[in-house]
């Protein structure tokens, strides 16, 4: 594993989202810095897709207060602010990103955690340039590029992963509505994949589909009782 920090969450630290990336560029002025963060590991259908944003120092702090000042944990934004960010983060000339994803069959080949990781690896990947430090939410993450500072509840707590969960959870709900059309009956586009009610039910009314996680129990489960 890359070089990795780990930093935990203190509930009573006063909330600054440029914190650990000013304490990065004032060890390092003017390198490169990425965040990253994923989307869809709970799913029971699905790849998981993660997503990664660099940002240079000098661009950031304008950002921050601008185009960038709703930024936040995706889980914690309307669809419709999510979608707004999608579109400003993939457009925006001072802002750089990278998607990464890992398959169904990679989810079941080397489990839901590994597959993750890949997944991570690949978004730093496709930037543009490699970052020289990634923030990744969470916990330290096996396969890293780069060195990096994993963060609990980073998605909360830095710009640049916030902006990557941003990045992760809007391109997966764009490729769950397009299952949602190759696989109809099974209402991915509104519940994303995650085990709801109405999944569940319609799980087991059809049976899984070939985007459905065998590796997961409930879909194993359902799986077992078709192949009678």
């Amino acid at each position: 594993m890359a070089n990795v920090t780990r930093i935990p969450f203190d509930p009573t630290e006063p909330i600054d989202r440029l914190r650990f990336e000013r304490d990065f560029w004032v060890a390092s002025p003017g390198a490169l810095l990425a965040g990253v963060d994923e989307a869809g590991r709970g799913c029971l259908a699905g790849p998981v897709v993660a997503g990664a944003i660099l940002i240079h120092e000098d661009d950031i702090e304008a950002l921050a207060k601008g185009d960038l000042k709703a930024a936040n944990d995706s889980k914690q934004l309307t669809e419709k602010c999510r979608e707004a960010l999608w579109e400003c983060l993939t457009h925006h000339p001072k802002v750089q990103y990278g998607v990464g994803i890992a398959s169904v069959q990679e989810i079941d080949t080397l489990n839901i955690l590994n597959a993750t990781h890949l997944a991570m690896r690949r978004a730093l990947e496709a930037l543009p340039a490699l970052p020289a430090h990634a923030l990744v939410d969470g916990l330290p993450v096996k396969g890293l590029p780069v060195p990096h500072t994993a963060i609990v509840k980073g998605d909360a707590r830095s710009l640049l992963i916030a902006c990557a969960s941003i990045i992760a959870k809007v391109t997966r709900d764009h490729l769950c509505a397009e299952l949602d059309t190759r696989y109809p009956g099974y209402d991915f586009a509104k519940h994303k994949a995650y085990g709801t009610k109405a999944h569940l039910s319609a799980l087991h009314r059809l049976g899984p589909c070939p985007e459905h996680r065998r590796s997961f129990a409930p879909v194993a489960v359902v799986q077992e009782e078709f192949s009678f």
